[in-house]
């Protein structure tokens, strides 16, 4: 079974937002690149799907955008040619190598689960909450960033039970962040 793996950066005062914390670096990127080549798939809410195509779709150019750093292309290449699976009441069509996910979500992901490969990935805020709330996350990862927001959504707000997790990896960034990654104890 692949296992489900959810990853976001956060401040110290839990925003998760994605303006909330440090403008990406290098190093941040690589460590982003490789999280999302540890999935062989993508699970997105609309929010975050809509959010991710727009930055980092391949433009129909073939040609990146200028405002791009050559730092940033392998995260764009990597995100642009993944498999993504949008969980959307309101979308009538994905495409940027996305599939509609309807119907039970956790039917729906404990298939995707079940498929053979390396992993699947899930990203944004709303949707993460669902999944964490019905078991199905196999693996956190918090890239916490130096930065008190003061505002914003907040990291899994409105969880229903309380989940003990159990610090498997942790890596220091130059910036001041610092990646967790967890797991939940059985």
């Amino acid at each position: 079974m692949r296992p489900l793996r959810y990853s976001i950066n956060v401040t110290l005062d839990g925003c998760c937002h994605h303006e909330a914390g440090l403008p990406p670096d290098e190093q941040s990127m690589r460590f982003w690149t490789a999280e999302l080549q540890r999935a062989d798939a993508l699970l997105f809410g609309r929010v975050t799907y809509e959010m991710m195509a727009s930055a980092w779709r391949r433009p129909d150019t073939g040609t990146w955008p200028d405002w791009m750093d050559e730092w940033q292309v392998p995260f764009a290449e990597t995100i642009d040619r993944t498999k993504k699976y949008v969980v959307s009441s309101t979308l009538s069509g994905v495409d940027w190598n996305a599939e509609l996910v309807r119907g039970d979500l956790r039917q729906a992901v404990q298939r995707l689960k079940e498929e053979p490969g390396e992993g699947l990935f899930v990203g944004g805020v709303t949707l993460p909450l669902a999944l964490a709330d019905l078991g199905l996350i196999d693996e956190y990862a918090f890239v916490v960033q130096p930065v008190l927001a003061g505002h914003g959504p907040t990291l899994l707000a409105g969880l229903h039970e309380r989940l003990q997790l159990e610090l498997v990896d942790r890596e220091e960034f130059t910036s001041g962040a610092v990646a967790l990654r967890y797991r939940p104890m059985a």
